[in-house]
C-alpha cells in the first residue's frame, strides 16, 4: 500500500487512476453476477469485505440488504454521507461481452455495478489519503429499482446511526462525453408512482357477447381516457407523465374474460400533482366502468419522491466537478428528468446533491446492450473524494 504522505502530493484522479485494473475488475465481477433489490447478498459480501481490507468500519444488513462503511479522521464533528446503488434488472443480457450476466434474465442494465465500483474506489482512496476532518459514511443502498431501498434503509434508522450534515449520490449518464459531468439546483428527477387498474365485469362465450359485461371494452376506453389526465386535468406549466405499460385480460380467443387488468407508471415533479392524477385516475376508472355495468378499483402506489439538489450542496458539488474536469467539461443548468431516483428519499431527511456523470457512447440505461464504462469509474470515484476534501476540511 503506497503510504499516506504519498498519496497526499496527488490528485485524487490521478491517484485513483493507478487502481483501474483492480477496480475494472470490481466492476466486471459485479457486473457478471447481477443480483435484484434486496437480494444483493453477494454484492453486499463483497462490498463489505474490500471496506474491511482497506481497514474502514463496516455495518451489514442496513435496510436488508445494505451496507454502510465508517470512516472517521482526526476530531472534527462534521460528517457527510456518499452514496451508491447496488441492485440490477429484470433484463436479458444480450452485450455479448467476456463478463457479461451469468444468471438468466438478470443484468446490471443502469450501471448500478459502476456506481457502487466508483464508491469503493473513493473509499480505497480515503482510507489512504485521510486528507479530511471528520466522518465520511459511505452507503451503499439495496434495491433503487422500484423496491423501496432508500426508504428500508431510512426506516432502518440510516441517519439516526450514521449522521450526516449532507448527502451526495451519482449517476450515469450514457451519450455524455467520459469525464464529463452535469447537474443543477432543484428538482433534478420525477416523482414516481406504479399502478394498477382491476376491472371486473361478466365472462361469457365470445360469440355471446350480449351476455356478457366486456372488460376488455372498459379496458380499451379507459386506456384512452386517462390521457386526458395530463392534457386536460393539469396545467401546463406542471411536468407530468403517465403511461400504460402492461394489460393483460384473458387466455382464449373464443371466450370474453371476466376481468381485465392495465398497469404502468405516473411521473410529477410534485407530490400535489401525483395527488391530482390519482384522484383523476379512480374517478376515470369508477365512471367508465360504472357505465358499462363493471366494476374498478385503482392500485396506486407512489414509489419515489421528487429527488431535489440543495442549492448551496448543488453549487459546491458542481465546483468540485470542474475542479477535475474543467469548467468546460460540466454543465450547470442540466434540465430535470422524468426519470426517477431513490435517492432523492434519503435527500427529503439530510440535504445533498446528485450528480451525473458521462458513460461515453454505450446504448441507454435499462437497455439490453447497455454496459458501464470503465473509463469512467475514476471520475465518479474522484468527484466523491473531491467532495469529501472539500466539505471536510482539514481542521474546521
Amino acid at each position: 500500500m503506497v503510504s499516506r504522505q504519498h498519496a497526499t502530493t496527488q490528485s485524487a484522479l490521478d491517484r485513483i487512476r493507478l487502481y483501474q485494473p483492480e477496480l475494472t475488475a470490481i466492476r466486471r465481477d459485479i457486473h457478471a453476477h447481477p443480483e435484484l433489490g434486496m437480494e444483493e447478498h453477494r454484492t453486499a459480501d463483497l462490498v463489505a469485505r474490500k471496506l474491511q481490507d482497506w481497514g474502514i468500519e463496516v455495518h451489514r444488513g442496513v435496510g436488508n440488504t445494505g451496507v454502510v462503511g465508517v470512516l472517521r479522521n482526526g476530531n472534527g464533528q462534521a460528517a457527510i454521507g456518499l452514496r451508491a446503488d447496488m441492485d440490477a434488472l429484470p433484463i436479458q443480457e444480450a452485450t455479448g461481452l467476456p463478463h457479461a450476466s451469468q444468471t438468466p434474465g438478470l443484468m446490471h442494465a443502469c450501471g448500478h455495478d459502476g456506481h457502487t465500483t466508483m464508491l469503493l474506489g473513493a473509499a480505497r482512496y480515503l482510507a489512504e489519503s485521510r486528507i479530511f476532518h471528520g466522518t465520511v459514511n459511505f452507503i451503499f443502498q439495496p434495491a433503487e429499482e422500484g423496491r423501496g431501498g432508500a426508504l428500508a434503509m431510512l426506516k432502518d434508522g440510516l441517519f439516526q446511526r450514521f449522521p450526516c450534515d449532507a448527502i451526495f449520490g451519482l449517476h450515469n449518464r450514457p451519450g455524455m462525453p467520459v469525464g464529463h459531468f452535469a447537474t443543477s439546483p432543484g428538482v433534478r428527477y420525477a416523482g414516481a408512482a406504479f399502478f394498477d387498474i382491476t376491472i371486473t365485469g361478466q365472462g361469457a362465450h365470445g360469440a355471446r357477447p350480449q351476455q356478457s359485461i366486456d372488460p376488455v371494452n372498459v379496458a380499451c376506453l379507459l386506456g384512452t381516457a386517462l390521457q386526458s389526465i395530463v392534457s386536460r386535468n393539469i396545467s401546463a406549466q406542471d411536468a407530468a407523465v403517465l403511461s400504460i405499460t402492461r394489460i393483460h385480460s384473458g387466455d382464449a380467443y373464443n371466450v370474453i374474460p371476466h376481468a381485465a387488468s392495465l398497469g404502468g407508471t405516473v411521473r410529477t415533479m410534485t407530490s400535489d400533482v401525483a395527488t391530482m392524477i390519482e384522484h383523476n385516475m379512480k374517478r376515470l376508472a369508477s365512471s367508465i366502468a360504472a357505465g358499462f355495468g363493471a366494476d374498478a378499483v385503482v392500485d396506486f402506489r407512489p414509489l419515489f419522491a421528487p429527488l431535489v439538489n440543495d442549492r448551496a450542496e448543488a453549487m459546491v458539488y458542481a465546483d468540485c466537478a470542474a475542479g477535475l474536469a474543467g469548467e468546460a467539461n460540466l454543465r450547470r443548468d442540466e434540465p430535470p428528468s422524468m426519470a426517477s431516483e431513490d435517492f432523492g428519499a434519503m435527500m427529503d431527511v439530510v440535504p445533498g446533491a446528485h450528480m451525473l456523470v458521462g458513460n461515453g457512447g454505450s446504448a441507454e440505461v435499462h437497455n439490453h446492450r447497455y454496459d458501464f464504462n470503465d473509463d469512467a469509474i475514476p471520475y465518479g470515484a474522484a468527484l466523491f473524494a473531491a467532495i469529501t476534501e472539500h466539505k471536510l476540511t482539514r481542521g474546521m
